[in-house]
């Protein structure tokens, strides 16, 4: 008969010390993404609405593309 032990933890979880980490990473992360969309969104706001259209957005689109959403 065949047994296997699912208690144990993930590789990699050191308890507290592991949790707190991932929580500080994940902080870094949410802010990288913060501070990239909100440089595109300056960067896009620049322009003029001739500029957007040379690449193929208008005023409305800057939201999505700096937040990364699809734009059709």
């Amino acid at each position: 008969m065949a047994a296997f032990d699912t208690t144990r933890t993930t590789y990699g979880s050191t308890g507290l010390f592991g949790r707190f980490d991932a929580l500080v990473a994940s902080a870094i992360g949410m802010f990288a993404a913060w501070n990239d969309a909100r440089a595109t969104r300056n960067a896009l706001s620049g322009l003029s609405d001739r500029e957007l259209a040379d690449i193929g957005l208008s005023r409305c689109d800057i939201e999505s593309v700096a937040t990364g959403e699809t734009v059709i």
